[in-house]
């Protein structure tokens, strides 16, 4: 589904991404793990074409993101991004059918409206909070209405990035297993960004970290405390000696 060759990304003498290489298989979820400023979101950013890459490809489905149709692209994606990043003046409905009520093929306000209330109950979320604003929701309850939203005009592929920022540990199970039963459900391939640990095992069929801009370590979850890679053992076991240096 995803195919990433040797992509680096430079924001002038800072070399975020340095030969990134990697494969989503359709259906799968990988997790991406690393420390902070490790080009986590970048990566993502080159693959939506938000980012365009200083060398290397990124392929979705043989089409490069420049490529094409780029409306048709984007269709494709789905994405919930950290903090949920709703729209504060418009009803919840509207901040999930957002998109079905743009664009060729947009759907009438009715038809988005039960669309919408369809999408916030398989979230876990009742019919009356359609009609409610942000603001007069908890974190989790905006998380999964950010979910609710990526999940709107199903698509092939969804992104999520820190799923679980904010949230507490029991907020955070909930959102996790909503991921995962919406992700097999749906059938869809979906790339994770995280520092959860928690959120890696209860999401991910494969992990990769990243470290100094490239892959250190890819592999199945099952592998993932068994893997003998410095990098990925120090990251697990949150160590402040290893070849990863803490900034100080």
């Amino acid at each position: 589904m995803i195919d990433i060759k040797g992509v680096h990304k430079s924001f002038g003498a800072h070399h975020v991404l340095q030969g990134v290489n990697m494969k989503i298989a359709k259906g799968e979820s990988m997790v991406i793990i690393g420390g902070s400023g490790t080009g986590k979101s970048v990566l993502l950013k080159c693959i939506l074409g938000l980012e365009t890459p200083d060398a290397g490809s990124i392929l979705v489905y043989g089409q490069e993101a420049d490529q094409g149709d780029r409306d048709a692209f984007l269709a494709r994606f789905g994405m919930l991004f950290q903090g949920a990043a709703l729209f504060d003046s418009l009803p919840v409905w509207q901040n999930v059918a957002f998109r079905l009520l743009r664009g060729a093929g947009k759907l009438s306000k009715t038809d988005a409206r039960d669309l919408a209330v369809e999408k916030l109950r398989r979230v876990g979320l009742r019919a009356d909070v359609a009609d409610k604003f942000p603001a007069e929701l908890s974190g989790g309850m905006q998380k999964r209405v950010g979910l609710a939203r990526a999940i709107a005009a199903d698509p092939e592929i969804i992104f999520f990035d820190e799923p679980t920022t904010g949230l507490d540990p029991i907020m955070s199970g909930v959102i996790n297993e909503l991921i995962r039963e919406i992700v097999v459900e749906m059938g869809a391939t979906a790339m994770t960004i995280t520092h959860d640990m928690s959120s890696v095992r209860a999401i991910a069929d494969k992990v990769a970290m990243l470290h100094d801009g490239a892959v250190q370590w890819s592999g199945p979850i099952a592998k993932l405390e068994t893997s003998g890679n410095p990098y990925l053992d120090q990251f697990l076991h949150g160590r402040a000696e290893g070849p990863i240096e803490a900034v100080r």
